[in-house]
């Protein structure tokens, strides 16, 4: 069984930083084979945006949690502890700024939106966290519940 990653990126953990949980998830199911196709472990957008915003290096993160299969807690910990990771009040703010206001392109928006039925007028959502919700939910119902 693959698994569709539900963890949205809105979601913090304790650190506060958005999208953290995810990239961790996505990461850890990719490790074991079990991330569903069409996910990247980590990608260039979000993940990658995380990983520069923080001032981690992305190999040591994909080894760490490959290698180490640490629970949310400990990869915390573990970022914490990386040589000039950039967690001060500021660095965190203008990452999650930068996340919550990231727009997906309109065709983008219109291909999430078209394979839910949903309009694409003022009531859809704009912004690239609620539209990843809206795929990663279209997924789930086709790979699980029909």
């Amino acid at each position: 069984m693959k698994y569709v990653p539900l963890i949205s990126s809105g979601t913090a953990g304790p650190l506060g930083v958005l999208h953290l949980p995810r990239l961790w998830l996505k990461v850890s199911l990719e490790a074991r084979g079990v991330l569903a196709d069409g996910y990247p472990g980590a990608g260039q957008g979000y993940d990658q945006m995380v990983i520069d915003g923080l001032g981690l290096n992305r190999d040591a993160v994909l080894s760490y949690i490959a290698d180490e299969h640490p629970t949310y807690p400990q990869f915390e910990a573990w970022v914490k502890a990386q040589p000039g990771a950039k967690l001060d009040a500021g660095s965190i703010g203008t990452l999650n700024a930068a996340i919550t206001g990231y727009i997906h392109a309109d065709d983008v928006r219109k291909s999430v939106l078209s394979a839910d039925g949903l309009p694409d007028d003022a009531s859809a959502p704009k912004d690239a966290i609620n539209l990843n919700n809206l795929d990663d939910w279209h997924e789930f119902h086709a790979a699980v519940l029909k």
